[in-house]
């Protein structure tokens, strides 16, 4: 599913007109990608989690030339999903 398709099943579902539909999705979004980049975590029960993680400095392999590399540590955005999200793709 494209983020189209989404703005088309939330325009749906929500009776909102396609316009206000994708605002709202864009307006979700934007929030959600603030808050992980501002270290915030965001809960949405049922849904699951979206939280920034800390990766350590490590030693990686150049697969071009074979030779070690350094892998600077970085901060990356991370989701968990929801115990009822997991038993909805389960069933």
């Amino acid at each position: 599913m494209k983020k189209t398709d989404l703005i088309d099943v939330i325009k749906e579902k929500s009776g909102l007109s396609k316009k206000d539909a994708e605002k709202a999705l864009n307006a979700a979004l934007d929030a959600i990608v603030e808050a992980v980049a501002a270290g915030d975590k965001i809960q949405l029960t049922g849904f699951g989690t979206f939280e920034q993680r800390q990766r350590n400095a490590r030693t990686g392999v150049d697969p071009r030339t074979g030779n070690s590399i350094e892998i600077p540590a970085s901060k990356v955005p991370a989701f968990k999903a929801g115990k009822a999200f997991k038993d909805i793709v389960n069933k």
